[in-house]
C-alpha cells in the first residue's frame, strides 16, 4: 500500500479553521473518557467493547484481504458522503448487487446524516476516515491522532443512527502504530488498499478502468472516491468495472474484519 495523495487536501482547506479549536477541545474530552487506557502499540490483537457490552478482539494489522476469498474484490469508497456523488455511487452498486465499504470523513457524515443512513440501509459498511482528512496524521501528536479518530467515530455513529464504523483508514495511508492500536481498541480494523485508482486526479474513465485491470493482481482492495470534486469519472468507471469483474468470476465482499 503506497502513500496516497498529498497535503491536507480539500477538507483541510474547507474545515481546518473551523475545527482547530472546538473539535480539539472535544477530542480531549473524548480521549479522556473513551481511550485513556490506550497508551501505545499493542500485541497482535486488542479487545474492543461493542454497544451490547460484548468484547471482541480486533487485529491491529492493516487488512487488505477479502472475506469473499481468493477471487474476492473489496470496493472501498473514500471521503464522502457527498450529496451529489454518493447517491450516484449507491445507484450503481445497487444496480449490480455489489456491497462496498464507505470510508467517511467525520465532518461530511455530520453534514449529511441522511446519506450515512442510506449507505447503512443498503447493506454497506462504514469506515472511519478521520475528522478532517489530514494526510500528515503520522507526523502529529498522539492527542491529535486520537481526536481525529475518536471524534470521527462519534460523528459517523451519530449520523448513522447508532451503527459504528467497522474499520479505520488513515488519510493518505498515514497510519502509525499508535493510531492502529487506538482504532483496534474501538473495534475498527485498520484498512489499507491494494489498487489506488487515482480517480481523484481525474485521469479519465478509461484510465481508471485500466488501472484496476492492471493492478488487481496486487490484491483485492480497490480505492475509489465519492467526494472532493467531480466524481463522474468514478461513477462511470464503476458502471463499467462491476459487471466486467463479475464476468471474470470475481466475487465482491468486505475487507476481513
Amino acid at each position: 500500500m503506497a502513500r496516497h495523495g498529498g497535503g491536507r487536501g480539500w477538507y483541510g482547506k474547507v474545515v481546518g479553521a473551523a475545527l482547530g479549536v472546538t473539535v480539539l477541545a472535544a477530542g480531549a474530552a473524548v480521549w479522556t473518557a473513551q481511550a485513556g487506557a490506550v497508551v501505545g502499540p499493542s500485541p497482535k490483537a486488542t479487545a474492543s467493547a461493542t454497544p451490547g457490552g460484548a468484547v471482541k478482539p480486533v487485529d491491529v494489522s492493516i487488512v487488505h484481504a477479502s472475506d469473499a476469498g481468493a477471487r474476492g474484490v473489496n470496493i472501498t469508497i473514500d471521503d464522502g458522503p457527498d450529496p451529489v456523488w454518493t447517491p450516484q455511487v449507491l445507484d450503481v452498486l445497487r444496480e449490480y448487487g455489489v456491497k462496498a465499504t464507505f470510508c467517511m470523513v467525520g465532518t461530511q457524515a455530520q453534514a449529511h446524516p441522511d446519506l450515512v443512513k442510506k449507505v447503512v440501509a443498503a447493506g454497506h459498511r462504514l469506515c472511519d476516515h478521520s475528522v478532517s482528512h489530514d494526510t500528515t496524521m503520522d507526523k502529529q501528536s498522539q492527542a491529535y491522532q486520537s481526536q481525529q479518530i475518536l471524534d470521527a467515530e462519534r460523528m459517523i455513529t451519530e449520523a448513522s443512527g447508532g451503527v459504528r464504523p467497522m474499520y479505520y483508514r488513515a488519510p493518505g495511508g498515514a497510519f502509525t502504530p499508535y493510531s492502529r492500536t487506538l482504532a483496534a481498541s474501538r473495534g475498527m480494523r485498520p484498512l489499507g488498499w491494494n489498487v489506488d485508482t487515482k480517480d481523484f486526479e481525474l485521469p479519465g474513465t478509461d484510465a481508471i478502468v485500466a488501472t484496476v485491470e492492471q493492478e488487481l493482481p496486487n490484491g483485492p482492495t480497490l480505492l475509489f472516491h465519492d467526494a472532493g470534486g467531480d466524481r463522474s469519472q468514478t461513477v462511470e468507471a464503476l458502471r463499467r468495472l462491476l459487471p466486467r469483474l463479475k464476468e471474470q468470476g470475481r466475487s465482491f465482499g468486505f475487507p476481513v474484519h
